[in-house]
């Protein structure tokens, strides 16, 4: 729209000190999108007009000097660092409260955990189904090159490997990870509370101090209770009587969350449970002020978002509804510095919404819990659920029906059944003999383990890339992509060599400024032209000069 309501009352008058307003879509677009200004709407001659420098008086009772226009919207410069909650960013050393979330098997890798921490947002390494000397090989790379800038780890409940969980706990509390983000836990474990809970002490001024940090993601709101309170008791007594907490300890942890930040993970890729950010969000953030009066406790608890945040819309959704932060994955996993092969990233920039589906987790396979993968340009989904189909309707694999068997054997495994439980039982027998021990008693055990051996190397093939297995390809994926791709189409950002992580998290923060403006200068009554709310992504120099505050005093300047 280019002509103002004659109807519509002025919230004040504006009068310029050098310059007269410019009219017309391109100097609105303009003005709105340059973001370290003050934007000011005012009435010439029945046209919309707009200003970015003068004087402003506000108010129903307000009298128009010469010169002056009637203001009929306003909004003040808009940092990107100004979105999301301070408390949030000063606790975590940020400068955006921004979080690229871990990916399992290190896609989420120390490059892009390096690059988030550099440009002043947080990254979580993707520990999830690595082994040991390979966490700890990113605990050396990120230490030494991040030093004090905030990144953190992953810390994904294992409950076919509790063995596994606890020690990477151990590894994590030899080597000082202060942050870790624990995902997929249905429960409170042992070596989660103890890593949440060692050290804690208080300090000379009596205050309860606990160093690490836990940054939950979950979906269920049953869930989501049990970090906003303190441990269970039962676990507490668990860990004085192995000796690894004492008395005094057990009752400064009575008195501190679990999590004082939680991400509430609506529709994503990986695991889910598909539930739609706009009932999320609300329902996670009424029981942390539930839980925030229940224990009283002495810091706030926070809640962010995660799950379908992949345009300015939605990132500015997030934060209108009160987002401490937000979470990004899905679009994360095409970027250059994701640890996954060319072929991948190129099948993920070529997803649409509708090209996501549900598949038998790996790591949770007998307890029937899925995953959410990409289904465009693979049959892992169709293949992993045949493979729990045959798993839930037989107790060994020598009662599946020939046809059944030979489908498995020869397009599924390629190999037969016994030649692959021969790898399936070396592989356990270095990771955890007690599997092997309870397979060779148990028919359907043994079963289970090689099914999942092939779904936890599906995702292996995809992100080395294997050639003779793209069919096979494991690639967890929310709708969230498709989003991404259909934003960035025809811009700057849709080669998948062109997407670098902090490129599209400034994007992201800048266009859910823009359209935070937008929606303000709305609800005063403005009726800004369509063109006013297209925003594609732009180059880096672009950004910095419509945004230059955001970027002063950083250490390592993305620019």
């Amino acid at each position: 729209m280019t002509h103002t309501d004659t109807t519509l009352k002025p919230h004040g008058f504006w009068k310029t000190d050098h310059y007269l307003p410019r009219t017309g879509e391109k100097a609105f677009c303009e003005a709105l999108r340059q973001l370290s200004r003050p934007f000011y709407v005012v009435d010439v001659n029945g046209q919309i007009g707009v200003a970015q420098e003068g004087t402003a008086t506000i108010g129903p009772h307000t009298q128009a000097a010469s010169n002056c226009y009637r203001l009929l919207g306003w909004s003040p410069p808009l940092a990107l660092a100004s979105l999301g909650d301070p408390g949030f960013k000063s606790d975590h050393g940020l400068n955006f409260a921004y979080v690229c979330g871990a990916m399992a098997n290190g896609i989420t890798s120390t490059a892009m955990v390096e690059a988030a921490g550099r440009a002043g947002m947080i990254g979580f390494f993707g520990a999830g189904g690595l082994p040991i000397d390979q966490i700890e090989s990113a605990i050396d790379t990120l230490q030494k090159n991040l030093a004090d800038r905030p990144f953190g780890f992953n810390l994904i409940h294992s409950p076919s490997d509790m063995d596994l969980e606890q020690k990477t706990v151990d590894l994590y509390l030899a080597r000082g990870i202060r942050l870790v983000s624990a995902s997929a836990y249905l429960d409170l474990t042992v070596p989660l509370v103890q890593y949440r809970i060692h050290g804690i002490h208080r300090n000379d001024q009596g205050k309860i101090v606990c160093p690490n940090r836990i940054m939950a993601k979950v979906s269920r709101e049953e869930v989501a209770r049990k970090f906003f309170s303190p441990p269970a008791e039962k676990i507490l007594q668990r860990l004085k009587k192995q000796g690894k907490i004492t008395d005094e300890q057990a009752e400064m942890a009575r008195q501190i969350p679990m999590a004082q930040d939680l991400t509430a993970e609506a529709d994503s890729g990986g695991h889910t449970d598909n539930r739609p950010a706009l009932c999320l969000f609300p329902t996670m953030k009424t029981l942390r002020d539930e839980m925030a009066r229940q224990h009283g406790y002495g810091m706030p608890l926070r809640v962010g978002l995660a799950g379908g945040i992949a345009t300015p819309e939605s990132a500015a959704a997030a934060f209108a509804m009160g987002a401490a932060y937000i979470l990004t994955g899905s679009v994360n996993q095409s970027c250059v510095e994701a640890d996954t092969s060319t072929l991948v990233k190129r099948m993920l920039a070529e997803a649409r919404q509708a090209d996501v589906i549900m598949a038998p987790a790996a790591d949770m396979f007998e307890m029937g819990v899925k995953v959410q993968v990409l289904k465009r340009g693979t049959m892992f989904s169709m293949r992993g659920s045949k493979l729990y189909d045959i798993y839930r309707t037989h107790d060994r694999f020598e009662d599946v029906p020939e046809g059944q068997r030979k489908l498995v054997e020869e397009s599924f495994l390629k190999h037969t059944f016994e030649q692959e439980w021969e790898h399936t039982q070396a592989y356990f027998s270095r990771r955890d003999p007690v599997q092997v021990d309870r397979a060779l008693k148990d028919p359907k055990h043994k079963m289970a383990l090689v099914f999942r051996s092939y779904l936890g190397r599906a995702s292996l093939w995809a992100k080395s890339g294997a050639p003779d297995r793209v069919i096979d390809y494991q690639i967890w994926c929310g709708p969230a992509m498709g989003a991404f791709n259909e934003w960035v189409k025809g811009s700057v950002l849709e080669p998948p060599q062109n997407r670098k992580t902090v490129t599209v998290a400034l994007n992201l923060l800048y266009g859910a400024a823009v359209i935070s403006r937008l929606n303000g200068l709305r609800n005063q009554g403005v009726d800004p032209p369509v063109a006013a709310g297209m925003l594609s992504p732009i180059a880096e120099a672009q950004l910095s000069s419509l945004c230059p505050y955001d970027f002063e005093g950083v250490n390592d300047p993305v620019f």
